[in-house]
């Protein structure tokens, strides 16, 4: 059996590792990775807008991995639509890289799930085989904090690199043209980089756990042992 301190420790670690699964699971649910300002730019230039008629045309867009929506500023008023990346909207995007992406999260799940149940075990008893032990335990948290990881990485790349929030707000828009005046990343990106960080610190509660802390021992009075002592 472990001992008090590694079991708080082990117990403290599945419930990080339970928490970076919701907030995964969390993440790629909501459509706030992205939020930004849109300019309708064929409007604007049909009218010869200047800087104070610009905000007629200035529209908001967010979206997350599977869904958004954006508000249309052409002049006629805010014009509200959503949109779904899959099956359609995905043929205009990097269609590898933001599989990819899912496929990084999905398997991070997974590996989060492993953690939590090698933390119980390893809160309820000393396993046997090192793979099921605090090696395994710290195994499957770099494998997991690694994926999402490469899952920020490659959605900072789809934004940055191929113009992702662009692509997005043109889509299916065959007669006005935007451009993309401010983006920024939302709560459900910072979930995903929350959720790495929490696979750091139990790699960190793992580590201190296998320290072996020298225990206190109390000393014990010597007897006096007289020659009377040693004839009764």
């Amino acid at each position: 059996m472990p001992g008090c301190f590694k079991k708080t420790l082990f117990a403290l670690a599945s419930l990080v590792s339970f928490v970076s699964f919701i907030l995964i699971v969390v993440a790629m649910g909501i459509p706030k990775w992205m939020t930004g300002k849109i300019l309708c730019k064929t409007g604007a230039d049909l009218v010869n807008a200047t800087d104070p008629e610009l905000v007629k045309f200035i529209g908001e867009i967010h979206y997350g991995l599977f869904q958004g929506g954006k508000i249309r500023q052409c002049g006629l008023g805010g014009r509200r639509s959503k949109f779904t990346i899959f099956p359609h909207m995905v043929k205009k995007l990097n269609t590898g890289l933001h599989v990819m992406i899912i496929m990084f999260l999905c398997v991070a799940i997974s590996f989060s799930l492993v953690s939590f149940g090698f933390c119980i075990l390893n809160a309820i008893e000393v396993p046997y085989r090192a793979i099921k032990g605090p090696a395994g335990v710290c195994l499957w948290n770099f494998l997991a904090g690694g994926f999402i990881v490469l899952a920020v990485t490659s959605f900072m790349a789809a934004v940055k690199l191929h113009h992702l929030t662009e692509r997005i707000a043109n889509f299916r828009e065959n007669v006005f043209k935007f451009v993309i005046l401010e983006d920024h990343f939302e709560d459900c990106f910072w979930l995903c980089v929350a959720s790495a960080t929490a696979h750091a610190v139990n790699l960190l509660l793992i580590a201190i756990s296998g320290i072996n802390f020298p225990k206190i021992k109390t000393k014990t009075e010597e007897a006096n042992v007289t020659a009377e002592d040693i004839m009764y």
